[in-house]
């Protein structure tokens, strides 16, 4: 699931340019960018992500711990772009990675567990892959970025997703299927289109205010897909760092 989503998305790519008249490959120079966000979106968020829930977290918890994306964003923003944001800024981030550590320390019984490295690891990719690639779309095409990152990752993705297809007993059902078709086509490949444009047309902190949203629709797909059940506290830590995130965007801003 996690690169084979990669390995479906690089050939709808590799289709896409092709078609397009573009050339499958990025300028050289461009190629220690496109690596960052390589190993940011197309391999560590969809590995550590989908281990994290292989591992037996839940996707109500995920969706809290990934709520510090948009902030994870910004400082990389932030640190790329060489600005200097005031004391609100760093206070809001302190206390929404704050409120997380404590979220995390009571679900997982006073001790972090593996499921919270592994989202740890997905939080800071995207971060990386994100901003790397709003840098790259504000002179290129989103489409063609995201694209171009599909490809050059394909001498990876597509053989490690044969091997471990004939390596792993798979018993695929209707709604797997749909599934992996969806985070390969949608997820991996055209979702990032209107993604990479936003952040470069509106800024990559700035735009990434709109993920602020996605922690509360990650619970609720998560309990009208896959009937998950989640508690008080879960809700207050998601609204908590909504809160904190929200302060943070707008003393950067």
């Amino acid at each position: 699931m996690a690169v084979g989503r990669a390995a479906i998305a690089g050939i709808l790519a590799a289709a896409c340019l092709k078609a397009t008249g573009r050339p499958l490959l990025p300028p050289k120079p461009h190629w220690p960018a496109y690596a960052l966000i390589s190993l940011g979106v197309v391999f560590g968020f969809p590995v550590f992500s989908t281990l994290a829930l292989d591992l037996g977290t839940s996707t109500s918890h995920a969706a809290v711990v990934i709520a510090l994306l948009p902030a994870a964003t910004a400082v990389c923003a932030v640190l790329r772009a060489a600005e200097r944001p005031g004391p609100l800024f760093w206070t809001a981030s302190t206390a929404g990675a704050l409120v997380i550590t404590a979220f995390t320390l009571a679900q997982g019984h006073g001790t972090p567990t593996w499921s919270d490295l592994l989202l740890v690891g997905a939080l800071v990719s995207a971060a990386i892959g994100y901003t790397e690639g709003g840098r790259l779309s504000r002179q290129t095409p989103g489409w063609q970025v995201i694209s171009h990152t599909l490809v050059l990752s394909l001498p990876f993705t597509a053989p490690i997703t044969a091997v471990l297809a004939l390596t792993t007993p798979l018993t695929p059902t209707p709604h797997a299927i749909v599934g992996l078709a969806y985070v390969s086509a949608i997820s991996m490949f055209i979702g990032f289109i209107p993604w990479y444009a936003g952040l470069a047309k509106g800024g990559i902190a700035r735009a990434g205010q709109t993920q602020l949203i996605q922690p509360l629709l990650t619970l609720l797909w998560a309990w009208f897909l896959l009937g998950e059940r989640f508690g008080l506290t879960t809700m207050v830590a998601a609204l908590a760092v909504l809160i904190c995130v929200t302060v943070t965007q707008r003393a950067r801003t």
